[in-house]
């Protein structure tokens, strides 16, 4: 592995914000000008209100990739009970994509969900977001359909959890 897990720190919030946004927009998972763009974009919020892990370079400590991790019944959790974490916009730079990057954010996640005696996790995903469900199943998380959810009409989420 060429990369280290940690916490983000304040160097690292504008490249994660970047990062995010570029893999929302440029995925095609969310229109530039929307309002979500804006809560992709600030890391800092993500930081200081939830967890944000950043995978860096060990080298140059280049911020290659990050995830939000909260905690079941908080702000940042939309879907996970209080006994789950949950992580939100899991984002790779396209520079260091098929690195194994996304996959090292969500064991980190697992593993903080563990470290806090958490049951499981749970979290949602947009159904063409198929790169990343490979991830989530490559893992040993479950789709879980009957938690499957709408934030608003034609948002519809696929929920994938795992328990401990």
């Amino acid at each position: 592995m060429d990369y280290l897990i940690r916490q983000a720190l304040p160097e690292d919030l504008d490249d994660a914000g970047r990062i995010t946004v570029e893999a929302f927009v440029g995925g095609g998972f969310t229109s530039p000008g929307s309002r979500y763009v804006e809560l992709l974009r600030d890391a800092d919020r993500r930081a200081r209100e939830a967890e944000l892990l950043v995978a860096v370079d060990p080298a140059d400590q280049r911020v290659l990739g990050c995830v939000t991790f909260a905690v079941g019944g908080t702000e940042w959790a939309d879907i996970a009970t209080e006994r789950e974490g949950e992580i939100r916009m899991l984002a790779t730079d396209t520079a260091a994509r098929g690195r194994g990057v996304g996959e090292a954010l969500v064991r980190a996640s697992l593993a903080r969900s563990r470290e806090l005696g958490l049951a499981g996790m749970a979290f949602s995903t947009r159904p063409e977001m198929t790169a990343a469900h490979r991830v989530y199943e490559r893992v040993g998380f479950l789709r879980t359909p009957q938690r499957d959810w709408s934030p608003y009409p034609g948002m519809d989420l696929m929920v994938y959890t795992l328990a401990f």
